[in-house]
C-alpha cells in the first residue's frame, strides 16, 4: 500500500483466540474527544505524539455507517460537501453496515492524506477530527500533512512500540507458522 516498513522481533507468541470484550475495552471508541483519546493511548503507555502518528493508520480502511452517522448529520466541524457526499451512502436511519473509506482521497494508499483531510474538516470519525479541532495536536497534524517522511518515521516507531505491548510468554499463545491463522 506504499507505507513504511519496520523491523519486528521474530518468535512472538500470538493468542489462539480473539476477545471482543478486550478489543472493546482497549481500542478507543470513534466517539472519543481529544482528552479521551490521549487518556486511552496513555493508558497503554503511548505519548500524545505517538497517538497522533498511530491514528494515521486511518489513511486506509473503512468504517461502518453506525460509527460516523452522528458526525455527518449533527456536527459542525465538518466540511458540508464532504458530509453530503458521505450521507449518500449512510442514510440518517438504516444502512448501519454500509461502509465508507476513512480516507476518501486515497483509500487504498498508505500516505499522509488522512492528515490533509483533517485540515479540510474531512475526518470521517468524530475521534479523527478531534486531532485537528483547535487543540494540542493541531500542530502535529499540520506537520504530518506537509511532511510524509516525518509521519512515516513516527508511525513506524510507534508500531514497533505497539508490538512490544504485553507480549505473551511461557505456554500462553503460540508462535504461528502462518500469521493469518492459528497452527
Amino acid at each position: 500500500l506504499g507505507g513504511p516498513s519496520w523491523n519486528l522481533v521474530f518468535g512472538r507468541r500470538d493468542s489462539t483466540t480473539a476477545s471482543l470484550s478486550a478489543a472493546n475495552s482497549n481500542i478507543p471508541a470513534p466517539t472519543l474527544n481529544l482528552s479521551g483519546l490521549i487518556s486511552s493511548f496513555s493508558n497503554q503507555g503511548f505519548t500524545t505524539n505517538e497517538m497522533v502518528a498511530l491514528s494515521g493508520s486511518h489513511t486506509i480502511g473503512q468504517a461502518r455507517c453506525t460509527t460516523f452517522r452522528n458526525r455527518i448529520y449533527n456536527e459542525n466541524n465538518i466540511n458540508s460537501s464532504f458530509a453530503t457526499s458521505i450521507q449518500a451512502n449512510c442514510p440518517s436511519s438504516g444502512g448501519d453496515n454500509n461502509l465508507s473509506p476513512l480516507d476518501a482521497v486515497s483509500p487504498t494508499s498508505f500516505d499522509n492524506a488522512y492528515f490533509s483531510n483533517l485540515l479540510n474538516q474531512n475526518g470521517l470519525l468524530h475521534s479523527d477530527q478531534e486531532l485537528f479541532n483547535g487543540g494540542s495536536t493541531d500542530a502535529q497534524v499540520r506537520t504530518y500533512s506537509s511532511n510524509a517522511a516525518t509521519f512515516s518515521t513516527d508511525f513506524a516507531n510507534a508500531m514497533v512500540k505497539m508490538s512490544n505491548l504485553n507480549p505473551l510468554t511461557g505456554s500462553s499463545g503460540e508462535v504461528r507458522t502462518n500469521c493469518r491463522r492459528t497452527n
